[in-house]
C-alpha cells in the first residue's frame, strides 16, 4: 500500500466539499511549496496526494448512491467550486439517522425514506480498508457520533472527530481507543483564521499585555446548512461549551462570556460573519473596548487543517500511538484533551512530527 492514507467520511457537508476538493486542487503540490492553510505541504513523509478517500456516509437521497465526486456538490451544499474533481469510484452509502439530521430539517436535507435501508457503517470501513474516519455529523448528533466511534472500534479504524461531540477529550472514550491500540484526534474542528481563533488571540493578548478583562462575545451568523441546523437550541450545548472554553481556558480567572451561534441568514450562503467584542480595564483603571467583525468563506476554513490531522493521525497509527493525540488536539481543535496556548500546541505538533514526542 505504500504510503497511502485511506480515509472514510461521514457527512458529505460543505466541509466534506472543500476537503476532497482540496485534495484534487493541491495534489501536485511539492514538498518545497507553501500551501496556504497547511502547517507543511509534506508532513511526517505524507504528501497530500497519499490520502485516498475509500467510502462515505450520508443521509441525503441526493448523495446516496452517487460518486462522493457528483455528490459532494449535490443540493444543499452551498461550498464554492474551486477544484474539478474527478470520479473517485466510491459511492456513497446510506448511513443510519439516528439524531443526525435535526427535526425541522428533513425536507431541506431531503433524507431518504423507507426505500433505502442503512448499511453497517462497521463493515463498510472494515471491507474498504479505510483507516480514518473523518467524523462530519451536523453540531449536536450525539446519537449518531457515538454509533460511528462504536463502528471505528469495532473496525480497527482511527477517528478525527470534526464536530463538538466529547471523544477524544473525554477520558472513557480515550480509554477505549487506547485498548484497541487506535489513536483519537478532537473535538471541534478549528478553522485556519476563524471566529474562535481570532478570539483566542486577541483574548490571550490583552491578557499577555496585564488588561483585565471584564467580559466578551463572539457571535456568529452564517447561511449554509451548519447554520440551519443550530437553529435549534437543543443541539448546541456541546457547541457553546467547546467554543467558550477555547477563550476561556487562557485565563485563570472568570469573566462573562457568550459564545456560538446566532442566526442562519440563507442568502448568505457559504459566508460566515462574526462579531467579536472584549472590555477590559487597563492602567490607571481606564477601559479598553474592541470591536470586530470577521467574514470568511466557511467551508474552507477547516480544510487544510483537516489534512494536517489526517496526516499526523497516519503517522500515529504508523507509530502504534494510541488513545488521545494531545499534541494534533490541542492545534487543530477547540476542545482539545489538553488545552494550550496555540504557539505552544504548534511546537508540540513539529516535536511530534519529528518523533521527539510521542503523543
Amino acid at each position: 500500500m505504500g504510503k497511502e492514507i485511506r480515509v472514510a467520511i461521514v457527512g458529505l457537508g460543505n466541509c466534506a466539499s472543500t476537503l476532497i476538493q482540496g485534495l484534487t486542487y493541491y495534489r501536485n503540490v511539492s514538498k518545497h511549496e507553501t500551501v496556504p492553510g497547511l502547517m507543511h505541504p509534506e508532513l511526517g513523509g505524507y504528501k497530500i496526494s497519499d490520502i485516498k478517500v475509500v467510502a462515505a456516509f450520508d443521509v441525503n437521497r441526493l448523495k446516496i448512491g452517487h460518486d462522493i465526486s457528483e455528490a459532494i456538490f449535490a443540493h444543499p451544499n452551498v461550498a464554492e467550486r474551486f477544484a474539478d474533481v474527478e470520479k473517485l469510484g466510491v459511492d456513497v452509502q446510506a448511513g443510519p439517522i439516528l439524531d443526525g439530521v435535526a427535526p425541522h430539517m428533513f425536507e431541506s436535507f431531503h433524507v431518504y425514506g423507507d426505500g433505502i435501508k442503512p448499511v453497517d457503517p462497521a463493515k463498510v470501513l472494515e471491507d474498504s480498508g479505510a483507516e480514518i474516519l473523518i467524523n462530519y455529523l451536523p453540531v449536536g448528533s450525539r446519537e449518531a457520533t457515538r454509533f460511528y466511534v462504536e463502528a471505528c472500534l469495532n473496525a480497527g479504524c482511527a477517528l478525527v472527530n470534526c464536530i463538538p461531540e466529547f471523544i477524544a477529550s473525554d477520558r472513557a472514550w480515550a480509554d477505549k481507543f487506547w485498548e484497541r491500540k487506535l489513536p483519537v484526534a478532537g473535538d471541534d474542528v478549528k478553522s485556519q483564521v476563524g471566529a474562535t481563533i481570532v478570539h483566542r488571540a486577541l483574548v490571550n493578548l490583552m491578557l499577555e499585555r496585564g488588561v483585565k478583562i471584564e467580559e466578551t462575545y463572539q457571535l456568529n451568523v452564517g447561511g449554509d446548512t451548519d447554520f440551519e441546523n443550530m437553529l435549534d437550541e437543543n443541539r448546541l450545548a456541546s457547541k457553546r461549551i467547546s467554543k467558550t472554553q477555547a477563550v476561556t481556558s487562557l485565563s485563570d480567572y472568570q469573566f462573562p462570556t457568550r459564545i456560538g451561534p446566532s442566526d442562519w441568514v440563507s442568502f448568505l450562503g457559504d459566508k460566515k460573519i462574526c462579531y467579536i467584542y472584549i472590555r477590559g480595564r487597563k492602567f490607571g483603571d481606564r477601559p479598553i473596548t474592541l470591536d470586530l467583525k470577521l467574514s470568511v468563506e466557511d467551508s474552507p476554513n477547516s480544510g487544510g487543517v483537516v489534512i494536517d490531522v489526517i496526516r499526523a493521525t497516519k503517522l500515529a497509527l504508523e507509530r502504534g500511538v494510541s488513545g488521545s493525540l494531545d499534541s494534533i488536539s490541542s492545534y487543530a481543535f477547540k476542545h482539545p484533551p489538553v488545552n494550550i496556548p496555540d504557539h505552544i500546541a504548534r511546537q508540540w505538533v513539529e516535536e511530534f512530527i519529528q518523533g521527539k514526542r510521542e503523543r
